[in-house]
């Protein structure tokens, strides 16, 4: 795969292989292709090489530690380094049958990934909606995606392979590879990304549910500190006014409405002030 211009999240570093390259790997010879050459099979064991590196790093890549984009770079990489003639791919996840490309390995796939969500057409989509891959060799002649494609054409797209990104028990996302050249895809490049696919799956779905069990711990964090701020400063205007809990924490609420500002925020100005009371007292015994 070609070096992208740029990242959306992050640098992505990948090997570069031109298409011309492939096509003279994968050359047949001989009555009709009944005899494979050896350049054909040389071609083949480069692809399961590259298939077979991707999958090790899969298996290797760790999770704890890592953002959610990192790890979503990451599957990136491996990605076009399965498929060898690929010039970008990016990461959508799927949330109540929409997607969002979360990474992307340059900015025309990001491009191009808006476009098909902006029209609801295209081949991620498509994979999304039927759970299979979709393949295309000539997107702007493409009659499956009528407006997609000619846009896709017009900035120099013209080859993509969308795999579904599927758990047994749901819809993680998509994996979407494009490439500039047409025909850029074969059988073969579509196999392979299937059966990328299955463990990426996998890998993404792992990501995601721990980026989520992150943001919901951090939340528990923020509003348990809340809650605390909240019950110093019932128990300062208790002592100060002689009221019950009730009695403060709805004037607690009023001066909240009044300034116009969080009721924790409130609560955080009040304890504040007492603990400022408390230090001069001190200096001044």
């Amino acid at each position: 795969m070609r070096h992208p211009d740029c990242i959306f999240g992050g640098i992505v570093p990948l090997e570069a292989c031109s298409l011309e390259e492939r096509r003279m790997d994968r050359s047949a010879s001989g009555n009709g292709g009944q005899h494979v050459s050896d350049a054909t099979t040389t071609g083949i064991r480069l692809e399961e090489s590259d298939l077979r590196s991707s999958l090790a790093g899969l298996a290797q890549m760790i999770v704890a530690g890592r953002s959610l984009d990192e790890l979503l770079v990451r599957v990136a990489l491996f990605a076009s380094q399965a498929i060898r003639a690929a010039d970008g791919a990016s990461v959508a996840l799927a949330n109540n049958g929409k997607s969002r490309t979360v990474v992307a390995s340059a900015s025309f796939v990001q491009d191009v990934d808006e476009i098909q969500y902006a029209l609801e057409e295209g081949p991620c989509v498509s994979a999304l909606k039927e759970h299979r891959p979709f393949r295309s060799d000539s997107l702007s002649g493409d009659g499956r995606w009528p407006r997609f494609g000619p846009r896709a054409g017009r900035l120099g797209v013209h080859s993509a392979l969308s795999l579904p990104l599927l758990t047994p028990d749901r819809e993680v996302g998509a994996l979407n590879i494009y490439a500039r050249q047409k025909q850029a895809f074969d059988r073969e490049a579509e196999r392979l990304g299937a059966l990328f696919a299955v463990p990426a799956a996998v890998s993404v779905d792992n990501a995601t549910v721990l980026s989520q069990a992150h943001n919901y711990a951090e939340q528990m964090q923020a509003a348990a500190a809340s809650h605390a701020i909240i019950d110093q400063a019932i128990g300062v205007m208790i002592a100060r006014s002689g009221s019950t809990d009730v009695e403060a924490l709805e004037a607690l609420r009023r001066i909240s409405q009044k300034e116009g500002i969080r009721m924790v925020e409130a609560a955080g100005r009040i304890v504040a002030a007492a603990q400022r009371r408390a230090r001069e007292r001190r200096r001044g015994a």
